[in-house]
């Protein structure tokens, strides 16, 4: 259970925006809290490739060579 305090004008825009989409406000905060953590883990997975091609740890394919790979 997380209790959340918001600015009062970002719980203005919360409720507006809740109102408008016919939506709970809750279900608003769980939305985009999932989307949030979503979008967190997406760019630490991003951030670690990178890291690898650095190292040379990992590499990359052009288009080419997928397509050759896949048959295309």
């Amino acid at each position: 259970m997380v209790t959340l305090r918001l600015p009062a004008k970002t719980e203005r825009i919360l409720e507006r925006t809740a109102k408008k989409q016919g939506r709970t406000k809750l279900a608003l905060v769980r939305e985009a809290v999932v989307e949030k953590l979503e979008d967190i883990e997406d760019m630490a997975a991003s951030d670690a490739v990178m890291r690898r091609l650095a190292r040379g740890q990992e590499r990359t394919y052009s288009a080419a060579e997928v397509k050759r790979a896949v048959g295309l």
